[in-house]
């Protein structure tokens, strides 16, 4: 592997005007060491920095890029909407597009608002699901994540986790006063909350597959005791579908695990690479909000047609027979393929995986973690040191222990091999 200079120099330039150097935390390379890199192009599975050199990509965008980089059938269809115009701030028929696949495709939704992030989606969902039942109080898990908006940040996962900063700062408490904490996969914590403040929840909000402490599944019987808790109490249901939408299979995890919410937060695939975030569900609590009800809520990019041309693009492709079915087998055959590498290492007492779908964590603790504290718990050095032979030798990892690896159709058994070779040598390294 070559230097890398180049992303070095504009590292430096960065640090100079702007926060930390990176306009997203996460980016930083803070938890793992060392510098970040700059990228210039992608192509399928692969990136390449600045410096010229190629990477197989397992981060894939946090998630959204699941056809692979700059896919042709995206790349064209989005050609064409920039040629007719890159934004009207005025209605456009792919928005109204877009939503009909969201609503036929969701199972929680029935009517849907495109907004413009997964933070704006799930800002609003609680906003309705307040104003709705008339309550204050929400419900969310340690370790998940739900976007930066003031009130959801206390134990948040992903960049919160890496860097492990303070739950909230620069945020009122009495922002956070309304924001009640369980452990995830603990429905019992759940049930006692509401006992003791059952009239004043408003929601449970729940990411239904954790990924931003690393990938967590539900247990068993765990999102159907919250559909039932939330249902007895007069709560709302609401799924961050976020990074599962799409993701974990064609109706998001709600389909996956035959539990329906209230309410859905969706991003990342359904942009297909461009910004979009959008939340829905059924359609007596939608039509409260502006213009329909009296929520108001407004964004001048919303439902922006070039977005709306990625996000349809991407869909269509996935849409097409096989293709989750041979995603999963792809991801499969990298978590064995993982799992070989770490007992050829000798590193298999020492690690575990956890996977649903296309997205994986390898944490480096001997259990897998089914809570935030277990995956705090995970030897976050040992996973820097893993992350930077993985880099030497090729391979783009989440810098993150608290991340998922994202696995895209662009993916090929050739890359399959070359991370799994890579993986045994960093981890004999780590």
């Amino acid at each position: 592997m070559s230097e890398h200079r180049r992303s070095a120099e504009l590292f430096a330039r960065a640090r100079k005007v702007i926060p930390g150097g990176v306009n997203s935390p996460v980016r930083s390379f803070a938890a793992v060491g060392g510098e970040p890199l700059f990228f210039a192009r992608g192509a399928g599975s692969r990136i390449y920095d600045v410096d010229g050199n190629e990477y197989v990509d397992c981060v894939c965008s946090w998630g959204p890029l699941i056809l692979g980089h700059a896919h042709p059938r995206v790349v064209e269809r989005v050609q064409r909407a920039v040629r007719d115009g890159t934004s009207f701030g005025a209605c456009v028929e792919a928005e109204v597009r877009l939503a009909e696949l969201l609503a036929g495709a969701v199972p929680g939704i029935e009517m849907v608002r495109l907004v413009n992030s997964g933070t704006e989606a799930v800002m609003s969902a609680i906003r309705l699901a307040r104003a709705y039942t008339q309550r204050q109080d929400i419900i969310k898990f340690e370790g998940c994540y739900h976007g930066h908006s003031d009130g959801l940040l206390a134990r948040a996962g992903s960049g919160v986790a890496t860097l492990g900063l303070p739950d909230s700062p620069g945020v009122p408490a009495d922002y956070t006063a309304h924001t009640l904490l369980a452990p995830y996969n603990d429905l019992e914590a759940v049930r006692a909350i509401v006992e003791r403040r059952g009239d004043a929840i408003a929601a449970i909000i729940v990411e239904p597959v954790a990924g931003n402490m690393g990938v967590v599944p539900p247990r068993e019987g765990f999102l159907d005791g919250l559909r039932r808790v939330a249902a007895d109490s007069g709560a709302l249901l609401i799924f961050d579908e976020i990074i599962t939408g799409f993701r974990v299979g064609w109706g998001g995890a709600q389909e996956l695990y035959g539990v329906t919410p209230d309410l859905t937060a969706l991003g990342k695939i359904i942009g297909g690479g461009f910004p979009v975030g959008a939340y829905g569900g059924r359609r007596d609590i939608m039509e409260m909000v502006a213009p329909a009800g009296p929520v108001y809520q407004a964004g001048t990019l919303s439902g922006n047609p070039v977005a709306m041309a990625a996000g349809l693009e991407t869909l269509r492709a996935l849409g097409e027979p096989g293709t989750y079915e041979a995603l999963d087998n792809t991801a499969a055959s990298l978590e064995a393929g993982l799992l070989q590498a770490a007992s050829s290492a000798g590193a298999d007492a020492a690690i575990s995986l956890n996977r649903v779908g296309s997205m994986l964590t390898l944490f480096f603790s001997a259990r897998s973690p089914a809570d935030y504290a277990s995956a705090k718990a995970a030897d976050t050095e040992r996973y820097g040191r893993f992350f930077r032979g993985m880099l030497e030798r090729g391979v783009y990892l989440p810098p993150s222990q608290f991340e998922a690896i994202f696995v895209s159709t662009a993916h090929t058994a050739e890359d399959i091999g070359v991370i799994g070779q890579a993986a045994e040598a960093a981890l004999r390294a780590a």
